[in-house]
């Protein structure tokens, strides 16, 4: 016990991290590289398949980027799918923090969740932008088989600078006007385009169109693109139960689309703090407005900024609060009934890439 938190254990550990085959050629260079937890284990997702998220799993996504110096800063992810089971979320967890581990506690981690990813996860993929897709791989405890090549309807909506892709049911319901739908059939995509798809919708729907093509089908798929009310679409309409009829209107649609929080100017800081005999105090010291002075090197900080809560680690924090702010900023999110899809960052004090800092007053 008196090894926590010293420079001994730091060395222990971070050996222990590079035991995983996966973590030896990382963050070498700029850029984004994925995994996918399969049967416990890590494994890197093709290149060609970057973007491509299933609902049924956990991934780990490292972002590097590269300095003038030639340093690097690291940002990890590990996205849960939202039917990812608990053995598969629990692998992504732990192989995350032994990621950070490897890269001796410099990158800033972060919690995503499906369909509330935070924006800076969203950024890596444009164009064309993510596709969350149902099923998953087998895992531990459960099996979920992707439906490759099976019929899919994938909805294409613009959110802000990004573009959302998901997987949506094969029904007219899920239409709406203000939308763009991709009738994937395997060797044949039916692009559906609403009467009010804006044109940034429109060239993203064609790049997400053509990088299915280019990834999946090696080219050899047909892409038709249709406008909504044209008449020679009885194929398109044959796929979607309750078939060819009105659609939502694009307001209707929008009801149902991933929106922001609605307070998003919530300003909440509490401390974490431990005392000789470990005994951990979680107080709130801000509501409203804060400011870096708040934050202490000595302890531990659980700050919700409105659209995220991050985890912020103090350079002197002790290892009792280190282990305890994650916990605390779950606590404080049922307790405060916040959104359980929040995203969750934890940033360690002097982090190049600290994204708390645009947050502050």
């Amino acid at each position: 016990m008196a090894l926590f938190g010293t420079d001994i254990e730091k060395k222990v550990k971070h050996e222990a991290s590079t035991h995983e085959e996966q973590w030896q050629n990382a963050g070498k260079k700029e850029g984004v590289e994925i995994w996918r937890i399969e049967q416990f284990k890590v494994v890197p997702v093709p290149l060609t398949k970057y973007g491509q998220f299933y609902n049924g799993d956990s991934y780990i996504v490292l972002r590097t980027h590269a300095l003038p110096n030639n340093n690097f800063t690291y940002d990890i992810h590990f996205w849960l799918g939202e039917y990812t089971t608990q053995d598969e979320a629990g692998t992504a967890a732990y192989k995350t923090v032994e990621l950070d581990d490897f890269f001796h506690g410099a990158p800033v981690q972060h919690r995503e969740v499906s369909h509330h990813e935070s924006e800076s996860f969203l950024s890596y993929f444009t164009p064309p932008g993510i596709r969350r897709l149902e099923g998953g791989v087998e895992s531990g405890f459960n099996y979920i088989k992707p439906q490759e090549y099976q019929p899919r309807l994938l909805q294409v909506k613009s959110q802000g600078r990004n573009v959302d892709v998901n997987e949506v049911p094969l029904e007219r319901d899920s239409l709406n006007s203000g939308d763009i739908f991709i009738l994937d059939l395997g060797l044949h995509l039916i692009q559906w385009v609403g009467s009010k798809a804006s044109a940034i919708e429109r060239g993203k729907a064609a790049q997400v169109s053509h990088a299915i093509n280019d990834d999946d089908r090696a080219g050899k798929a047909k892409i038709d693109v249709h406008s909504e009310g044209d008449k020679d679409l009885e194929e398109f309409w044959s796929y979607l139960k309750g078939g060819e009829g009105p659609v939502k209107t694009a307001d209707e649609g929008n009801q149902k689309s991933r929106g922001l929080l609605e307070d998003m100017a919530v300003r909440r800081l509490f401390r974490v703090s431990s005392d000789n005999n470990h005994k951990v105090n979680f107080s709130q010291i801000a509501d409203g407005s804060v400011s870096a002075s708040m934050f202490d090197s000595n302890d531990a900080f659980v700050y919700d900024a409105g659209c995220e809560v991050f985890v912020w680690v103090g350079k002197n924090a002790n290892l009792t609060e280190k282990r305890a702010a994650m916990q605390f900023a779950l606590d404080y999110m049922n307790q405060y009934n916040r959104p359980k899809w929040l995203p969750i960052t934890k940033v360690n004090e002097g982090a190049q890439n600290d994204p708390t800092r645009q947050y502050l007053n």
